[in-house]
């Protein structure tokens, strides 16, 4: 769950989340997630096989060609 959250973005560093992510269950993190979205890396895709969080250029290549 915690490649969803964007580790680097300023509300996750001022939300000291890095700390209270391993202490939440899934369903609180996925409700955390819903209430910003600034919260969330991107890009996201989504495609029949598998979904790719961040941008990893050799990954989307591979994805997408």
């Amino acid at each position: 769950m915690k490649k969803f959250f964007n580790t680097s973005g300023n509300l996750y560093k001022e939300m000291k989340l890095k700390d209270q992510l391993p202490t939440m269950t899934e369903d609180e993190q996925l409700e955390l997630l819903a209430t910003d979205g600034m919260l969330v890396k991107r890009p996201i895709l989504v495609a029949e096989d598998q979904v790719l969080v961040g941008f990893k250029e050799k990954d989307w290549e591979d994805q997408l060609l």
